[in-house]
């Protein structure tokens, strides 16, 4: 996942990601350009896809689901999704990539 967009800011980490909405499972499918690719079986809807893509990064990651947000791209599915209070490194070396 090296490849992936990924900024430290104040404390907390970006991640740039792209969304796929209405799959068959939630899950994170790899990497496209330098986006997290993200499948998730919530319709875009209500904001239903992005819950379901912070609540799946913050069980990845291992943190609070109410510390991973989307910040960037509500509406879209390329998004920038804010982790607070965790680091870059920490961020890699749970999605398979240490630095």
């Amino acid at each position: 996942m090296a490849d992936v967009r990924i900024e430290q800011r104040d404390g907390d980490t970006l991640i740039w990601v792209k969304v796929v909405p209405g799959s068959s499972r939630n899950e994170i499918a790899g990497v496209i350009g330098d986006r997290l690719k993200i499948r998730t079986s919530a319709p875009p809807e209500g904001g239903k896809a992005n819950v379901a893509v912070c609540h799946l990064l913050a069980d990845t990651l291992g943190v609070r689901r109410a510390r991973v947000h989307v910040e960037k791209g509500a509406t879209h599915r390329e998004k920038v999704v804010r982790v607070e209070g965790c680091g870059e490194e920490a961020v890699l070396a749970a999605l398979g990539s240490p630095k």
